[in-house]
C-alpha cells in the first residue's frame, strides 16, 4: 500500500507506544495541571508540530546528520536539556499562585506556550533518530514513491498521539480542578518545575545508541 508493509502492525504498535508514559506524556501533564486545559492543548499542538517536522526530517533523509553525527546530537541535547531546566527553573521559582479554572488566556501567552511545546520536542535528538529507526521498519524497500510512504505512517503516528494527549489534557485538568480546592494548589506550579528539570536532566543522558 502505496510503499508501505504490515500497516496494522505499525497502528497498533504506534498506539502501544503513545500510550507508554514518557518525556512528552510528563510535559503535558505538568503544564495541564498547572495552567489548565487550554495551555494543555496549546503544549499538544507544539509538540505535535515538532512531531511534523521530525517526521519530514525522517523522510528526506535530514535525521541521518543526528545518527551519525555525534557534535550535532550534543548540540541539540545540551541545547534542549538547558531549555527544560530553564523553564523548571522558572516554574519553581514563580511568586504567581494557581488561579482558578478559568481558561480565559491571552493569545500572546498561548503563542508563547505553543512554542515552548515545540521546541521541547524538536530540541530532543531521541526523538528523531525514534522516527528515523521506527518509520523505515514499515516501509517496502525499492519502492517508487519517494517520501510518501514515510510521511503517512507519520501523520498515522501524529494522529493517534494527539488523540492520547488531547485525553490526558482533560484527565489532568479534571485533576487539576480538584487540586484547586485544597492548599496543594500552592505547589502546583513548583511540581511543573520539577517535572521539567527531571526532563531536562534525563535527557542528558541519551545516548545516539539508545
Amino acid at each position: 500500500m502505496l510503499g508501505i508493509e504490515h500497516y496494522g502492525l505499525f497502528l497498533v504498535s504506534g498506539i502501544l507506544l503513545n500510550i507508554t508514559p514518557g518525556s512528552d506524556t510528563l510535559y503535558i501533564f505538568g503544564r495541564s495541571l498547572s495552567q489548565g486545559k487550554a495551555a494543555g492543548m496549546m503544549s499538544v499542538f507544539g509538540i505535535i508540530s515538532g512531531a511534523m517536522l521530525h517526521t519530514l526530517f525522517a523522510a528526506l533523509g535530514l535525521s541521518v546528520i543526528l545518527m551519525h553525527s555525534a557534535v550535532a546530537f550534543s548540540v541539540i541535547k545540551w541545547a534542549g536539556a538547558a531549555y527544560l531546566v530553564y523553564m523548571g527553573i522558572k516554574a519553581v521559582r514563580s511568586k504567581t499562585p494557581i488561579g482558578g479554572v478559568s481558561e480565559g488566556r491571552p493569545k500572546e501567552e498561548l503563542r508563547r506556550i505553543y512554542l515552548q511545546g515545540l521546541l521541547t520536542n524538536l530540541l530532543n535528538p531521541k526523538v528523531a533518530l525514534f522516527y528515523l529507526a521506527f518509520l523505515p521498519q514499515f516501509v517496502s524497500p525499492g519502492h517508487g514513491y519517494g517520501p510518501l510512504p514515510f510521511l503517512l505512517l507519520g501523520l498515522t503516528f501524529i494522529t493517534t498521539g494527539t488523540l492520547w494527549c488531547s485525553f490526558l489534557v482533560v484527565a489532568s485538568d479534571l485533576a487539576r480542578r480538584h487540586l484547586l480546592k485544597g492548599k496543594i494548589s500552592l505547589y502546583l506550579n513548583k511540581v511543573t518545575g520539577l517535572i521539567f528539570i527531571s526532563l531536562g536532566i534525563k535527557l542528558l543522558s541519551a545516548t545516539r545508541n539508545g
